[in-house]
């Protein structure tokens, strides 16, 4: 446990970024998992509608840092691809 005021400062903020960054984490996640199923049972009307909703969690999760603005554009468009690719 720490003992210096700002480390104790320190594990309350890391601990509040914590509950962010998994609320991110899962958002990001299940959105993308969620279109990658649709893409594997080739559905396409399913893909196209869940696709907007995996681009704003992973907008988000770049916005916040969770990760990087690259990560994000290429994991966007990996998917777009696979979706563009069913039709």
């Amino acid at each position: 446990m720490p003992i210096i005021a700002s480390a104790k400062k320190a594990l309350r903020a890391s601990k509040r970024k914590r509950v962010y960054n998994i609320r991110r984490k899962d958002a990001m996640s299940f959105a993308v998992k969620a279109v990658r199923k649709a893409i594997a049972a080739k559905d396409e009307k399913k893909a196209l509608t869940l696709l907007p909703v995996a681009f704003k969690a992973l907008d988000k999760a770049s916005k916040t840092k969770y990760v990087k603005k690259n990560t994000a554009n290429r994991l966007k468009s990996r998917l777009a691809k696979a979706v563009a690719k069913i039709k």
